[in-house]
């Protein structure tokens, strides 16, 4: 067995998103441009409305997936496939844009704590014109499994210590898990050798190795088939891992793809209203 390490310690960038979301973008961003096939993670989290309120008006989409994850809140989403559902606290929603959809995601509240994540996931080039697809996962169909000392973990895609996630998608075969562990836990969690595999910690610090992930941090992982997790403290934290996918990826907006060529492509059938036809 081989433990994976930290490779690189990244922090957030502020940005907005949507109709002037406020969020912090760390994968899809300067200091992480994507970790293959992962395009990007946003993490939002505000008791501001003017911050959210607005939310993702319609837009589109061609060539991956996205999964919106949300901790607390309620939000909406809407599609131009005839999709419609409120994930809740827990729950999450995972769609694949496939060959072209357009969507909105909007705040179903008018106060309080909206917080979650967003993760775009690659498609390879013979999924990027799929059929566009959509899962609403409700917070009683996600399991959660022990996997040490003081640690428990949600798993919302993947298999965990033979528990499995609701999430399924055969295209991409990604581990999505959330950590909550008590002071003192510890635990040591397999992961696929030769998985791409990261760790978000959102909630106190995290120990991998004896190198600390302090809240609000993304910690890459080097390769390995598990990871040593420590802490002294109670915290909260994602680990995410897939295979990587290996190709060119060219990215215009919310439209990514192999070559220019399709991406222009992407862009003309938007215009022209083929998108998702």
């Amino acid at each position: 067995m081989t433990n994976r390490t930290i490779k690189q310690l990244v922090s957030g960038m502020p940005t907005q998103d949507g109709a002037g979301v406020s969020l912090t973008r760390i994968i899809g961003q300067r200091l992480l441009p994507n970790l293959d096939p992962f395009l990007m993670l946003d993490f939002f989290g505000s008791d501001k409305p003017d911050e959210y309120i607005a939310g993702f008006p319609p837009h589109p989409h061609r060539g991956f997936q996205t999964v919106t994850y949300m901790l607390k809140g309620k939000m909406r989403h809407r599609d131009s496939v005839g999709n419609e559902g409120i994930i809740e606290d827990g729950g999450i929603q995972w769609m694949n844009a496939g060959k072209g959809i357009i969507h909105e995601e909007m705040p179903q509240q008018t106060d309080g704590l909206l917080k979650g994540f967003q993760l775009w996931v690659n498609l390879p080039a013979k999924d990027k014109m799929s059929a566009p697809g959509y899962q609403d996962i409700q917070p009683d169909e996600v399991k959660t499994v022990s996997v040490g000392q003081g640690i428990e973990a949600k798993v919302l895609a993947g298999t965990l210590n033979g528990v499995s996630g609701p999430v399924n998608t055969a295209r991409v075969k990604p581990l999505f898990t959330d950590l909550h562990w008590q002071a003192d836990a510890s635990a040591t969690i397999p992961v696929a050798a030769g998985h791409s595999a990261f760790i978000y910690c959102y909630e106190g610090s995290l120990d991998v190795s004896g190198e600390t992930i302090a809240c609000g941090k993304l910690a890459v992982l080097n390769d390995g088939d598990e990871v040593d997790v420590t802490s002294s403290e109670a915290g909260k934290a994602i680990l995410v891992a897939a295979a990587p996918i290996g190709e060119p990826v060219v990215q215009y907006g919310p439209f990514v793809m192999n070559t220019q060529a399709e991406i222009q492509q992407a862009i003309t059938d938007y215009q022209q209203g083929r998108l998702t036809a």
